[in-house]
């Protein structure tokens, strides 16, 4: 049994029927879970009846791309779903202490309502928000009015300045700037009230915030990407880390590049948690749990399987294909996702998937690590990875929901409390306290303490 103080953290990596691209086809399924709130309700209570630490839904700003292909749309169950802080403002009203991501666009999104938004939720959840940055890799500009689809530098130099203007703005008001005292009638203090004054490349906002200082100070700070500029904007400004990693070897060198960006920014190992995706099979023994597995993808009609393939070779002519070929290389030249077209592309070289192979292995979970295996196995993958460097938490991808969620509560999440590495009662009352982040100060009070004791040299 671990002795190691350290605990490993948990996230409900949520997608309505379950993150196999089939999933909605399978007996144990929620056929309607995009657009049923008691679905999601559930989900919430297992995971926070598990002491995870939060939620996760992945969002995009638009439509899906399938769309396009009527076919691939007439088969799959990720077309609707609930738009996420209006999801999470309701669900935090039947929890008490499960946190809850968000994903917002800054590629698509305006920082001042942004900011507004995610510090109402804060509140409304007593301080369980979180703020998943994401740049969008896919082109969605035909819904937003704006001159094309934004290049890959460009979205990140903007998601720059985006956060740190949402984070100017959540500090709009010193914590103690309300003082409501009744009997003089004063309600506001004046002197710790702060406008932003941005003028910047890309956005012009004065402030100040039209809502008091979020209750964890900022809504935890989420990232996803791992690009060179997405490791760089994730080491300055994330507290978390959300990436996708096939193998340990890719793990820990994703762990230890990102982990050693921080000290330059001032910041300590401990201030950023990475926590890489895992799409867990489970069955009471081996057979049980590839059979599991191979049920699941035998779902997949050929349709969606072509599909699939058509997303990841844009620009390639495929008609000449069988399933059974060698996979060729994948395109090298995107200003989309980049960071998730080279895994899949390593995974492609690596293994020398044929194309069937290789539609099998991102229809499970996108491109994140696949474990099919015994409960003590999956706990064992986990426990390898926590306790050699390449992870300290976990988001937990289930195949099908809501079944896989409550499985892997109740048959993982008791082997990980007996190896000494995961909570039995949460830590706080909010999302940072339980992650074992601070609370950040008011950026306009450190200025200010900067200032004073630069006069007073």
């Amino acid at each position: 049994m671990s002795t190691s103080k350290r605990q490993m953290r948990l996230g409900a990596f949520i997608m309505a029927t379950g993150h196999h691209i089939a999933a909605w086809r399978h007996p144990e399924a929620q056929a309607d879970a995009g657009l049923n709130i008691d679905h999601y309700r559930e989900l919430a209570q297992t995971a926070e009846r598990g002491k995870f630490d939060l939620v996760f839904v992945a969002d995009s700003p638009a439509g899906w791309d399938r769309a396009k292909d009527p076919e691939a749309l007439r088969r799959t169950a990720q077309g609707a779903h609930f738009e996420p802080l209006t999801l999470w403002a309701a669900l935090s009203q039947v929890t008490k202490h499960i946190g809850f991501v968000a994903t917002a666009s800054t590629t698509y999104e305006d920082p001042y309502l942004l900011a507004r938004r995610f510090a109402s939720l804060d509140y409304i959840s007593k301080g369980r928000a979180a703020w998943n940055v994401v740049t969008t890799g896919a082109d969605v500009s035909k819904n937003f009015s704006i001159a094309g689809h934004p290049a890959h530098a460009d979205r990140y130099e903007r998601a720059e300045e985006f956060v740190d203007l949402v984070k100017g703005l959540w500090d709009s008001y010193e914590d103690d700037a309300f003082i409501r005292d009744k009997e003089s009638g004063v309600y506001l203090d004046p002197d710790k009230v702060h406008l932003v004054d941005h003028k910047g490349k890309f956005f012009s906002v004065a402030g100040p915030l039209n809502v008091g200082r979020p209750v964890q100070g900022y809504p935890v700070i989420v990232q996803a990407g791992a690009s060179e500029p997405g490791r760089e904007l994730a080491a300055r400004t994330a507290e978390m880390i959300f990436t996708a990693n096939q193998t340990f070897e890719d793990a820990q060198e994703f762990y230890s590049d990102v982990k050693g960006r921080l000290a330059r920014y001032g910041r300590r190992p401990d201030e950023l948690l990475i926590s890489p995706g895992i799409f867990p099979v489970l069955g009471g023994t081996e057979a049980e749990a590839q059979a599991n597995y191979d049920h699941i993808q035998s779902l997949v009609h050929p349709s969606i399987a072509w599909n699939i393939l058509a997303r990841h070779y844009k620009g390639v002519d495929l008609s000449g294909y069988s399933l059974d070929d060698p996979a060729p290389p994948l395109p090298e030249n995107t200003e989309l996702n980049k960071s998730r077209l080279k895994l899949v592309s390593d995974l492609v070289s690596r293994n020398n998937l044929t194309l069937r192979q290789f539609y099998l292995a991102v229809a499970t979970a996108r491109g994140h690590r696949t474990v099919v295996g015994t409960p003590e196995q999956i706990a064992d993958a986990m426990q390898s990875w926590f306790e050699n460097g390449a992870a300290d938490a976990f988001n937990i991808m289930p195949p099908i929901l809501p079944t896989a969620l409550t499985d892997f509560v109740d048959q993982v999440v008791p082997i990980l409390r007996k190896r000494g590495l995961f909570r039995h009662e949460y830590e706080g009352t909010t999302l940072r306290e339980n992650l074992g982040l601070q609370r950040p100060p008011n950026g306009f009070v450190v200025q200010a303490g900067q200032q004073q004791v630069q006069a007073a040299v």
